[in-house]
């Protein structure tokens, strides 16, 4: 018995997993399987590379529908998405898209058909590269604009405050190794609404150890 399987990419920053599939069922599709990756890139995996994407070529049989919100949740390099779903077309599987209701259909014979449907498959894949690449120039170039500026690009918020700092430099100082450090040097963090100590781990003091200016830059920049 066929089966249709909506496959998607839940990145820190896109959209929920139960927010695809409510757009999918809101589209008329009828999921019988929800296959997710979380926190993937689109650009730098392959889906065959990802943890679940990896299970549809498992999963997908001859007559099976494969849906996802768009193109680019199987992937944003020209290459991969092309590559994916004319390989899932020569299974047999239809590949069908929320956005837009695009259907890629490997049973067509007729050759005007199979033409547009592969100058789609391509101008699609196309669309969701140069996409990516578009906000990968727009973030860099926020960042770069940030870090001119020297007051908004703060980078990660350190895992140690002054006073901490100031106790690490001085037993770095006495001549402490960096578990012994790690295990004495407490810093006070809010969880949850209360304020609770956590030691320092021994990457972190490693790193103070190497650099010391710079973990004094950061905590500059925190306003610590």
């Amino acid at each position: 018995m066929s089966k249709t399987i909506l496959y998607a990419r839940v990145s820190t920053t896109d959209q929920t997993l139960d927010h695809q599939k409510d757009q999918a069922e809101a589209a008329g599709f009828v999921i019988d399987e929800v296959v997710a990756d979380h926190g993937v890139s689109g650009v730098s995996t392959t889906l065959q590379e990802r943890p679940e994407g990896k299970r549809l070529y498992d999963k997908l049989r001859h007559g099976d529908t494969l849906v996802v919100r768009w193109v680019d949740r199987l992937g944003r390099n020209y290459n991969d998405v092309t590559d994916t779903i004319r390989h899932f077309m020569r299974q047999g599987v239809v590949v069908k898209t929320v956005i837009n209701g695009l259907t890629f259909d490997g049973a067509t014979q007729d050759p005007m058909q199979t033409a547009v449907r592969d100058a789609l498959i391509a101008f699609m894949a196309a669309t969701a590269q140069a996409q990516a690449e578009a906000t990968k120039e727009t973030q860099k170039a926020g960042i770069a604009a940030a870090k001119k500026d020297g007051t908004k690009y703060r980078g990660k918020k350190p895992s140690y405050d002054r006073k901490a700092l100031d106790e690490v430099m001085d037993m770095l100082g006495k001549g402490a190794g960096a578990s012994e450090i790690a295990n004495t040097v407490e810093v006070r963090v809010k969880d949850s609404g209360e304020w609770k100590a956590r030691k320092l781990t021994r990457q972190t003091v490693l790193r103070i150890k190497k650099d010391p200016a710079a973990a004094e830059e950061v905590l500059s920049k925190w306003g610590m």
